[in-house]
């Protein structure tokens, strides 16, 4: 159990990182765009993300002398990064929202059309994403310790 906690806490330390300071400007503004530049803009970002979890397990393991199975590591990351990816594509969570009928939330503090509006932090679309990460965050550390 103590080894489950540890994973999680350092996978939940690293994607906050990975996903406000290490991303680029250029990646989260791209990266859901319905083109092949915007696929190349998650893929760069959910690369940088996965780098960033990889140190921060790497750190745990090195100064707790924990060691972690590296196929569960390989899969829980894997498992990781494809839920990042898939979901930072905007449009499929967008889809999500709506079919479970959270469309109404995903939408709350949209900028409005043909307004210069911001998105901001408080979003239902923010929301919803990181609450997706933490989620499959949590499947990470399972697979990772098992």
């Amino acid at each position: 159990m103590a080894v489950f906690a540890a994973v999680f806490v350092a996978l939940f330390a690293a994607h906050s990182v990975g996903d406000h300071w290490v991303q680029t400007h250029h990646q989260a503004c791209a990266k859901g765009a319905p083109t092949a530049a915007g696929r190349l803009a998650c893929l760069r970002h959910v690369v940088t993300l996965t780098a960033t979890k990889t140190a921060a397990l790497a750190a745990l393991a090195l100064v707790t002398g924990l060691t972690l199975h590296p196929i569960a590591l390989l899969a829980g990351l894997g498992v990781d990064a494809l839920s990042h990816y898939w979901a930072d594509r905007r449009m499929t969570l967008a889809r999500l929202a709506e079919a479970l009928g959270k469309g109404g939330f995903y939408r709350l503090g949209a900028p409005r059309p043909g307004t210069d509006d911001a998105p901001h932090l408080g979003t239902g679309a923010y929301a919803l994403d990181q609450s997706w990460h933490i989620g499959f965050l949590f499947i990470a550390a399972l697979i990772i310790a098992a």
